[in-house]
């Protein structure tokens, strides 16, 4: 394969003015699990849970794997599969040394659980490199319904518990002496976590998963710790990988997900340059002040 080839596969935009309005019901569902991801991913960062997600999308992973391969509907599979990861985590997993080791221990499990469904499938094969690799190009009105009602759920409990789960995130130790239920509140939110992973699952797949839910949260706390902005940022770089990628893989013959890495990365790494730039010019200054 030559250069040419390489290059028609990744991008080609013939036929792309027709094909672009039958992708509405994608372009909405993306910009839904945009706002999901980024939002929830502030929190994923504050309490140092990254390895948490991969974990949960392992069992997401299962869930969905089983479900395809008993007929049924593969993004309430995936649900099922994150919640029960998300409880197993929230009620034994309280101190991070051994979250970490029962996500060691889930992780391998889920991920073997569900490479066996697959196996055991007799289906298309795009359906199983869908759930490893993400594949939203082709969202119905019904899939499209349940992704909106779930990140609607997801909001809901992310607004209704942001100020109290921001204490416990930052400081837990006061926030517990001052009467807030930090280990509820932890469990809540990971079933709330849970839900935006397999949420997230349908747009990059299991293994790029912390790509959406991780990457533009971190992308907007190096350029601001501003409370508000960081927020917007993150839900703004988050839609902006995610519908920027369903319309570049409408372009070329690859699943969506490298699209969706490619540029939430690209963000990510705008924003290091960004902050090394503004801590340099910080140095100098001072450097001259005390000069």
């Amino acid at each position: 394969m030559d250069l040419n080839d390489i290059w028609s596969t990744v991008f080609s935009f013939q036929d792309y003015a027709e094909i672009l309005p039958l992708v509405t019901n994608s372009l909405i569902a993306g910009a839904l699990l945009g706002l999901v991801g980024g939002m929830i991913g502030i929190f994923v960062m504050l309490r140092d849970m990254a390895f948490a997600v991969h974990g949960i999308a392992e069992l997401s992973f299962a869930g969905a794997a089983f479900a395809l391969l008993i007929g049924a509907n593969v993004v309430f599979g995936s649900l099922v599969g994150s919640i029960l990861a998300a409880l197993v985590l929230g009620m034994m997993g309280a101190a991070a040394k051994d979250r970490n080791s029962i996500i060691g221990v889930l992780m391998p499990f889920g991920l073997g659980l569900g490479i066996l469904f697959l196996a055991l499938y007799e289906g298309r094969s795009a359906n199983k490199f869908g759930l490893l690799t993400g594949q939203i190009v082709a969202v119905d009105t019904v899939q499209l319904g349940l992704l909106a009602v779930c990140s609607v759920v997801v909001l809901i409990a992310l607004v209704a518990m942001w100020r109290p789960l921001t204490f416990i995130s930052v400081d837990p130790a006061v926030a517990t002496a001052r009467g807030i239920p930090a280990a509820k509140l932890s469990v809540a939110f990971m079933v709330v976590l849970g839900l935006a992973v397999a949420l997230s699952i349908q747009v990059v797949g299991s293994l790029l998963v912390l790509s959406l839910l991780i990457t533009p949260a971190a992308a907007a706390m190096r350029i601001t710790a501003n409370p508000a902005a960081t927020v917007s940022l993150s839900v703004l770089f988050a839609m902006t990988s995610v519908v920027g990628g369903i319309l570049l893989a409408l372009a070329g013959s690859l699943p969506i997900s490298p699209y969706v890495t490619t540029i939430s990365f690209l963000i990510y790494v705008i924003c290091r340059l960004i902050a090394w730039r503004r801590d340099r010019v910080r140095h100098i200054e001072t450097a001259a002040l005390a000069a």
